[in-house]
């Protein structure tokens, strides 16, 4: 059995820790012998999760050259970058990619924009005519604020391209909503809390009938063990085997935690300030992976892939001291997405027949 060296940027984030995870279980199941090497900016519960697995963690910053040399300078089989975000960020990594077998940088489907060059984070959302492959055209290349939303995508682009310039064997990985333990941005946590909350009923729009892919963290780090076996230079969509609606989410959540909603679907007519979901979307937001499942990958299924999250969010909400809040709290996206409220006013105007 061969020994190889994996080195993580973001190793302990949600998707870092998750390919971490996947190349340790490879060793365990008897194949490569994967030394992996997490670098993130801090330790906590994750890197010693992952230390205690047999994962070496190192504490500092992806962006500092010196760290970068010490780790790299060796040479490594698979190189993950879970946190770069713009082109500085891609040209520090090139003096290292030839000493790498296999690098895989972690984009997003942010980059895809449609005829009107709308893309996911635009405020008028994209209309793709089918599953959107690899060569839909993408936003143009940009170095404004990568944390706005014309800013992300076009960030991912300009790194993109300076990786797979250079010319080395380099996977660029188009992930969309991802999931997962450990992920910065639950979405699931939508309706996580509202179980907790004791919430009865819960309102979708457009009958919960939207479609946004998502992408499971495990699924991810699958991908990425098949990638450090065939390095190559490419771009591949990573999503779940299919794209569930709203209302299928909610209720692969609620049935998980064992609760029953009452589904309140909601048509056009219906309060506009009400009923939207993570996952709502005018229009469907698929991914097509059949480049991905070209290479033996299987995709795995949300109602599965899911489920160690969804343990996660709970035993960290109820673990969580009755004056302090889950570690995701101050993130604006959660902004108005548990103010009860405008919910319970729609509901009764709703039974009143004046919604």
């Amino acid at each position: 059995m061969s020994s190889r060296r994996a080195v993580i940027l973001g190793g302990t984030g949600g998707i870092g820790s998750a390919v971490a995870r996947e190349l340790l279980d490879a060793s365990g199941r008897g194949g490569d012998d994967w030394q992996v090497e997490v670098l993130a900016r801090r330790g906590g519960p994750a890197a010693d999760a992952l230390s205690a697995s047999g994962a070496s963690f190192t504490a500092g910053d992806r962006r500092d050259t010196s760290t970068l040399r010490d780790l790299l300078r060796p040479g490594a089989d698979l190189l993950v970058d879970t946190v770069g975000l713009t082109r500085d960020d891609a040209t520090q990594l090139l003096p290292f990619l030839d000493d790498v077998g296999s690098t895989v940088f972690v984009s997003s489907r942010a980059v895809y924009a449609d005829e009107q060059g709308r893309h996911a984070n635009s405020t008028d959302k994209p209309v793709f005519g089918g599953a959107v492959t690899e060569i839909q055209p993408t936003v143009t290349a940009g170095d404004g604020d990568p944390t706005s939303r014309d800013g992300y995508g076009a960030a991912k682009v300009a790194s993109e391209q300076v990786l797979l310039d250079h010319g080395a064997p380099v996977t660029v990985l188009r992930p969309s909503k991802v999931y997962g333990v450990g992920i910065g941005r639950p979405r699931e946590w939508f309706v996580v809390r509202r179980v907790l909350d004791g919430r009865e009923r819960i309102l979708l729009a457009d009958h919960g009938r939207g479609v946004d892919h998502t992408t499971a963290a495990s699924g991810i780090g699958s991908l990425v063990r098949l990638v450090a076996d065939a390095p190559d230079r490419r771009i591949l969509n990573v999503a779940d085997d299919t794209a569930p609606t709203a209302l299928e989410i909610v209720r692969t959540i609620a049935g998980h935690l064992d609760h029953r909603f009452d589904e309140v679907l909601l048509d056009a007519d219906a309060p506009a300030f009400v009923g939207t979901t993570p996952w709502s979307s005018p229009s469907p937001f698929v991914l097509d992976t059949t480049a991905a499942r070209a290479l033996g990958w299987q995709p795995p299924t949300f109602a599965t892939a899911v489920l160690p999250e969804l343990d996660w969010l709970v035993e960290t909400a109820q673990s969580t001291p009755a004056d302090g809040d889950v570690p995701w709290a101050d993130d604006p996206f959660w902004e108005r997405l548990f103010d009860y409220g405008p919910e319970d006013a729609a509901l009764a105007l709703l039974s009143l027949g004046l919604g």
